[in-house]
């Protein structure tokens, strides 16, 4: 069983869904964001997401776009990702973690490599943003190969035919972007949600977890009540960029404020 399977069965067993922040690599360096990394499964975070910084994150909005131009910034590259991720899997072998990003580096590093690299560095799963299933054979191969998860998007215009086909290529959990839009514009509310999850039931037995829009402890609380996770990404970068001076270098203030955040978010959800 992997570790995100793991995760999951464990959460079930407790009654809860699961909080799964989101951080970018090298934001606003690679020294704060490994401490952030390593300080969230304490703070309250289920499982990670790590963002791949990309120079065109055509989901994201403004607040992940900006989050992604400090990465690079300071120097992030997938080689500079892995390190991060092995530094981290020293002293936590538990905490799933996802990578999050567009297929452009990924092809790039090559699939195999890369796929073999995320592996050795302790990574469980890839949800890559703009790779369809009817492109996926070469990445789904790799990944198998290498015990990594293929996360899979659906949407609220996924209808069910192509509901099908996206969930046959699926594994470790499936994302749900609960709206119609880039990252951190705006929010679903309950009833969409509850009105959405039953078509998700039906067609998997995959854990369901909803991101996009998902701001405050409140949201978060009900996401992963309706589902089996709740993502929560362009809130935290928010604070984030907050707490940095003129130069987008890391203050006193940006870890604590950061943690504080999911702190609270991490108490809703365990209600």
């Amino acid at each position: 069983m992997s570790r995100i399977a793991r995760r999951f069965a464990a959460l079930k067993q407790e009654g809860r869904g699961a909080l799964i922040p989101y951080l970018e690599a090298c934001d606003p360096d690679f020294e704060t964001s490994l401490t952030l990394l390593r300080a969230m499964p304490e703070a309250g975070a289920d499982l990670i997401e790590i963002g791949m910084p990309f120079s065109d994150p055509s989901a994201d909005g403004p607040v992940i776009q900006m989050a992604a131009r400090r990465g690079l910034k300071a120097g992030a590259t997938l080689p500079r990702l892995f390190e991060m991720v092995h530094a981290f899997r020293k002293n936590d072998p538990d905490t799933p973690v996802i990578l999050m990003g567009y297929l452009n580096p990924v092809e790039a590093y090559g699939p195999l490599r890369f796929c073999e690299d995320a592996a050795r560095a302790g990574i469980d799963g890839l949800i890559i943003v703009d790779m369809p299933p009817e492109e996926a054979s070469v990445m789904q191969a790799c990944a198998a190969e290498n015990g990594l998860d293929i996360i899979r998007l659906v949407a609220p215009t996924t209808d069910d035919a192509r509901l099908k086909l996206v969930l046959s290529h699926a594994s470790g959990f499936v994302y749900y972007v609960s709206i119609t839009g880039i990252t951190g514009t705006r929010s679903a509310s309950d009833a969409d949600l509850e009105a959405a999850l039953p078509r998700l039931r039906a067609a998997t037995d995959l854990p369901v977890a909803i991101g996009f829009g998902i701001r405050t402890p409140e949201q978060a609380a009900a996401a992963s009540r309706i589902a089996d996770g709740a993502v929560v990404a362009s809130a935290l970068l928010k604070t984030l960029a907050e707490t940095l001076d003129a130069e987008g270098r890391a203050t006193a203030e940006t870890l604590p404020k950061v943690l504080a955040q999911l702190q609270e978010l991490a108490k809703a959800v365990r209600g």
